[in-house]
């Protein structure tokens, strides 16, 4: 069966992925830590996807293109120390990426 997902055009699933990134770029509030507790993803992983995907950069120029600045001017302005309950929940939801 095929996933309707891959007959989206290009055009439509890039608009969304941009939208995507930009919210997340709005939205300082939430953590990347929070982001993989809950979905098992985050800005990082976006960016690692990105570059999976054959665009021409290297780590840090995905994460920059990400973030939307370079990733450690991020880390210093908005990321906030991980508690130990969030990297429980982090480790407990990226165990289910592999099912």
């Amino acid at each position: 069966m095929t996933d309707p997902l891959d007959q989206l055009d290009d055009q439509y699933a890039a608009a969304a992925f941009r939208r995507l990134v930009r919210h997340l770029r709005h939205r300082h509030d939430a953590q990347n830590i929070d982001l993989m507790g809950l979905a098992g993803f985050c800005r990082n992983c976006l960016s690692d996807w990105i570059v999976e995907a054959g665009a021409p950069l290297d780590k840090a120029n995905a994460r920059e293109t990400i973030h939307g600045m370079p990733a450690g001017e991020w880390k210093a302005k908005y990321q906030n120390e991980a508690t130990p309950e969030q990297l429980e929940r982090m480790a407990a939801s990226v165990a289910k990426n592999a099912s």
